[in-house]
């Protein structure tokens, strides 16, 4: 059963009213009469305000051969871009921060995590011509991060990558292709890599605030239905498109090639929403995705009640 106790963010603040009327003091320069939110009360209040998580924007980076204080299993995202060295950004810095704003080869990029999702995903910062820049609003829809852009202070759904509210609505962010592994997968691939520096913040770097998250039996701050086929809604699924599949299925076949792609599952990699200490949470395996040509595509690794939750309709890859 999950500790709300822990939930550092989201005690320390009750829910918002859901009504555009009680957020405009808070962001006098969003579009209310713009968005394709059906209603107003599927956004809520995760506890903080507008940058109450604080997202960071040009971060320093170190070799990875002189990083110490990330544990093996740690989990990271791992940004891969044309010839530029791997770039690495610690789960134990976005548990934190949520949103890095950076540019690697040229390419100004995202890098977002949502932990009450376990959605990982980077998304190119280009659009329509000008680079926004990304920040939290501390709403959350489904239990999703939205996000807004300091530049038209639109809100954006951080699990579709898309605009809700203001300016922006409808709009889509391009994503780039990114992947969660392991601190020592990463660092064994890439003796030269480079690793996201420690932020100059004052946050207990390492610790989960989560904990017991992803063994709880409902998500937080979520009423939507369960996923169908019995899958439990805090499990982990790769999604691609509209396709889910279930990591369950993943980390018993190691491999399985279907509708295009090709996903493998290998062990190492801790949960970062389990136990107090990021780096002690229990295996739950690194996945990685390609084509039948072997480059990378662009995925999530999500719970299964966000992914039904904002593709009712999707397809679940269940291998029967």
């Amino acid at each position: 059963m999950i500790l709300r106790a822990t939930l550092f963010w989201l005690t320390l603040a009750g829910p918002a009213l859901a009504n555009p009327d009680a957020w405009r003091s808070e962001w006098p320069e969003t579009d209310f009469s713009r968005s394709n939110v059906s209603a107003w009360s599927e956004i809520m209040s995760g506890g903080p305000g507008k940058d109450g998580i604080p997202a960071l924007s040009g971060p320093e980076f170190i070799p990875a051969s002189q990083e110490s204080r990330i544990e093996g299993r740690e989990p990271v995202i791992t940004v891969e871009i044309g010839d530029e060295t791997p770039r690495a950004y610690p789960i134990r810095y976005l548990t934190w921060h949520e949103i890095v704003n950076d540019t690697v080869g040229g390419v100004p990029v995202a890098v977002t995590f949502c932990p009450l999702c376990n959605s990982a995903l980077t998304f190119d910062r280009r659009v329509q011509g000008e680079v926004l820049s990304f920040g939290v609003t501390g709403k959350l829809r489904n239990s999703d991060m939205v996000m807004y852009d300091r530049e038209t202070q639109s809100w954006w759904q951080q699990a579709l990558g898309e605009g809700i509210v203001g300016e922006m609505t409808g709009v889509e962010l391009k994503q780039v292709a990114s992947w969660m592994e392991s601190w020592d997968q990463f660092r064994d691939r890439n003796p030269e890599g480079l690793v996201m520096d420690e932020p100059g913040v004052s946050r207990p770097y390492g610790s989960n605030p989560y904990r017991g998250y992803d063994s709880a039996s409902r998500p937080f701050l979520f009423d939507g239905e369960d996923p169908p086929h019995g899958i439990d809604p805090l499990s982990r699924v790769v999604r691609v498109g509209e396709r889910a599949w279930p990591m369950e299925r993943l980390r018993k076949a190691g491999r399985i090639s279907e509708a295009g792609v090709v996903i493998t599952w290998e062990e190492g990699q801790a949960s970062a929403l389990d136990t107090s200490e990021i780096g002690k949470g229990r295996d739950v395996g690194s996945i990685r995705v390609r084509d039948d040509a072997g480059r990378d595509v662009a995925h999530d690794l999500m719970f299964a009640f966000a992914y039904h939750a904002f593709w009712p309709e999707g397809h679940w890859m269940l291998g029967e």
